[in-house]
């Protein structure tokens, strides 16, 4: 993996400046950087690191192996005399294979963790040693970590610390039974790395990782793959494995004092299926062990759960078995799969909420927040099918269809009851938001059942927000005809506490009467008056969901403020399509009408015929009749997720779709074979 330049001026060496890049944030760690990295202790530091029973240390070998270890006393055993200084207090141990580069003028990390306050502090430096019971730190580097992912934990002595008592140790280079069942139990690792930067030496590095339970998996080949989380952006380990990829692991087993320590090789992983399948992985990194060393009860120290002790954040991540699990779905994602009604809500007077889970009891495949999802239900001997947009966010681990009964097919989802169950493709649609948006607030604008695909952006901005600790701003403006009308009132009063400040919720009503009073900000309906009146001037990013009718006024009236169309988002629900002031050149080519005469179509991959005649509906309603699943979206040419490739003939279109296709390919949803064609030929 290549390096990036480095930047004489920079506080960041060439590995850390690489990973930023990629993460996208080398100019904001840039400032931070220079502000956080310091040359001495704080004083907060130094009254911090005094309250610790243990202190993790980072260390290198003669042979250049970097290693992670732990040394424990009574609070007290770690001191800073003063700014540049660290004293520790605690005896060799000729057992750890990290003693070996504790030695006078050697490089070492450090990270003090506080497992019940959950704050950690970090700092590099030099070991300056003059005994065999107690050596100090001269400060390199001193920075603070920020406290999620550590899990809540009491401690206690079960002998005094001071007291050196030999242990059983076991050396190889491989893994065993119990050494696999200690890493797939732990909650907790420290991993320790370095770098040799040219004219500064050596700088080691030892940091803290946390997750659910086996959030490390133990593969076949006995590497171990970790998932990496969002967390401060400076990436000091990552950094250190781009350009040095080799790592030291500590593992403890909290109960018994063991200490499994692990040298191996590394590979960063940037792009893999596996990184999206588990939730809140951002990248994955795997260390192949070339030396393990097991010392058991080597730790005084023994830790206890404290009440609801796992992390905030690390209860926000995923395990590896859901994360296996959405990748066998995701392989089958253009089959239907049943789904069973779980819960059904009553949202309003005319919008019922469905929450849906797998009838096979795996994974659901992970949608995007605004995106559809397309389902299959029966009416008698007929399958209806139909689109509705998921309503709850890609966390959620579950699909919410939320419908207004309006319909033949909504109606039916409204007489379902718990254990009722229905067919669906894989989530699809283009209509998604980025949550992590750092120059642009987002402006919801919904109208009636409109809300759906908002809250389910909604919802993914505010966990987004909990995970990672950077919230994008949102208005939102909400309109219905009356309060009873309106759902989701108190789920979204709820996502506007936890966003800290960062969501505006503008509840309109066009209809108000004596029982809504207090319940509604404006009167009338979401337009460019009403955006004006509570938007402070800037630079936004709009998304627009409701009747064909609302969308296209609300467009217009955008686009008559100077807002850009790149800036203007919108869904729509069947044909509702919206009429850009930009044409859409989906073909170079004249159209040409649609077949008069019964045609064949030849569905090449499947090896089936049908016959399509006049009046008989679009080619993807022929293709369902056919028996085929092909992938759709809107049914309205909207978001070319039908998009399939012609291999003989021609289409005409039904309606002028907004999907630019390109040539030699056909939206089925709204197209038929062209006039004049013996037969059209399809690779589905």
């Amino acid at each position: 993996m290549p390096v990036e330049e480095l930047s004489p001026s920079s506080p960041w060496h060439a590995g850390e400046l690489q990973i930023q890049r990629h993460a996208g944030v080398l100019e904001q760690m840039d400032p931070v950087g220079r502000k956080v990295l310091r040359t001495f202790m704080l004083d907060q530091h130094r009254e911090f690191y005094p309250m610790l029973p243990f202190i993790v240390i980072g260390t290198v070998d003669g042979d250049g192996i970097p290693w992670a270890t732990i040394r424990s006393g009574r609070p007290g055993f770690v001191q800073a005399p003063d700014a540049q200084t660290l004293r520790i207090d605690a005896a060799s141990d000729p057992a750890d294979p990290a003693e070996a580069g504790m030695n006078d003028g050697d490089p070492i990390g450090l990270v003090g963790v506080d497992l019940i306050t959950r704050r950690r502090n970090r700092m590099n430096g030099t070991v300056v040693r003059s005994s065999s019971d107690s050596f100090s730190v001269a400060v390199g580097q001193s920075f603070g970590n920020c406290p999620r992912y550590i899990q809540h934990r009491q401690f206690s002595f079960v002998r005094d610390p001071a007291t050196r008592q030999s242990s059983e140790v076991i050396v190889s280079d491989r893994l065993d039974a119990h050494q696999r069942g200690i890493i797939e139990a732990a909650d907790t690792f420290f991993v320790a790395s370095y770098v040799d930067l040219e004219g500064e030496g050596r700088q080691v590095d030892v940091s803290h990782r946390g997750g659910r339970r086996g959030f490390v998996r133990v593969d076949a080949d006995g590497g171990l793959t970790v998932p990496d989380f969002n967390g401060n952006l400076f990436f000091n380990t990552l950094g250190n494995f781009a350009v040095n990829p080799r790592a030291g692991l500590l593992f403890v087993d909290h109960e018994t004092g063991d200490m499994l320590q692990i040298a191996g090789s590394v590979e960063i992983i940037l792009n893999s299926p596996e990184i999206a399948a588990f939730e809140g992985a951002e990248r994955l990194w795997r260390v192949m062990p070339e030396k393990v060393v097991l010392r058991k009860d080597a730790l005084p120290l023994r830790w206890s759960f404290l009440q609801d002790g796992m992390s905030p954040s690390s209860l926000m991540t995923g395990d590896w078995r859901e994360a296996a699990s959405r990748l066998k779905v995701a392989a089958q994602a253009k089959t239907w799969r049943r789904f069973r009604v779980e819960r059904t809500i009553a949202e309003s007077s005319t919008i019922r909420s469905l929450h849906l889970a797998p009838v096979d009891d795996e994974a659901v495949i992970p949608h995007l927040a605004g995106q559809h999802l397309p389902i299959s239900i029966m009416d008698g001997t007929d399958a209806i099918r139909r689109s509705y947009t998921i309503s709850s966010a890609p966390s959620d681990g579950f699909y919410r269809l939320s419908v207004k009964r309006e319909g033949r097919a909504s109606t039916i989802l409204h007489k379902m009851r718990e254990g009722d169950e229905i067919e669906a493709l894989s989530p699809s649609g283009a209509f998604t938001i980025d949550a992590t948006e750092r120059t642009r607030p987002a402006v919801l604008l919904a109208a009636g059942i409109g809300i759906t695909p908002l809250l389910s952006m909604l919802r993914h901005v505010v966990h987004t927000g909990d995970r990672t600790r950077y919230r994008r701003q949102v208005w939102l403006f909400r309109s219905s005809r009356t309060s009873a009308e309106r759902a989701f009132d108190r789920e979204i009063g709820e996502l506007v506490a936890r966003s800290e400040g960062t969501v505006r919720d503008i509840k309109v009503l066009g209809a108000p009467d004596v029982e809504s009073d207090g319940l509604f900000d404006a009167v009338g309906r979401i337009d460019m008056t009403l955006l004006k009146a509570q938007l402070p001037f800037g630079d936004y990013d709009f998304y627009i969901c409701g009747p064909s009718s609302f969308m296209q006024s609300t467009y217009d009236g955008l686009r008559g403020l100077n807002i850009a169309d790149g800036r203007i988002h919108a869904e729509a629900f069947g044909p509702s399509g919206l009429k850009r002031d930009h044409a859409v050149d989906v073909s170079a080519k004249p159209r040409k009408p649609a077949a008069s005469v019964p045609t064949p179509v030849v569905f090449t991959q499947s090896s089936k015929q049908a016959q399509w005649k006049p009046d008989g509906g679009s080619l993807l309603e022929l293709a369902e009749q056919s028996g085929l699943n092909p992938p759709y979206g809107c049914r309205a040419g909207n978001c070319g997720d039908c998009r399939t490739k012609i291999v003989k003939g021609d289409v005409s279109y039904l309606s002028e779709p907004g999907y630019a296709v390109a040539d030699g390919e056909a939206l089925i949803c709204c197209s038929v074979p062209a006039q004049g064609e013996e037969a059209l030929q399809l690779e589905l």
